[in-house]
């Protein structure tokens, strides 16, 4: 592994499980949530993206669904996982429409935005139909 990529750890402060592999997501592009000083836009929060946030993520000026093939990017549809930024979740959290996450998946940095509490009411299994 590279110097620049550290070990990531879950936000149990456990080995991290890969988020998605298709879509491939992660800053590095590499299925895992990791997260360095150039990522500026921490993406870390693993998410299961939703119809509502994708919507409120275009109102927001960053539009998700349609791909970018020159950023390596295939754009994202409903049901798809993504390493989505900590910040732009708990925007999407605070007003009412952030998606589920993958705990095993979100990268233990996402604490210093998130706390694990609100982390856990949006876990993916207590959210299923």
């Amino acid at each position: 592994m590279p110097a620049n990529i550290p070990l990531a750890r879950n936000v149990f402060g456990e080995p991290i499980v890969p988020c998605s592999f298709d879509p491939l997501t992660g800053f590095f592009r590499d299925g895992c949530c990791k997260t360095n000083a150039d990522d500026t836009g921490t993406h870390v929060v693993c998410a299961i993206v939703t119809r509502e946030f994708l919507e409120f993520s275009i109102e927001r000026g960053n539009d998700l669904s349609t791909p970018v093939p020159e950023w390596g990017f295939p754009g994202l549809k409903e049901g798809d996982q993504w390493c989505l930024c900590a910040l732009r979740w708990a925007e999407a959290a605070d007003a009412g429409v952030a998606p589920p996450v993958v705990l095993e998946s979100t990268n233990q940095s996402a604490l210093d935005i998130i706390p694990l509490d609100v982390l856990e009411q949006f876990d993916y299994r207590r959210n299923m139909p």
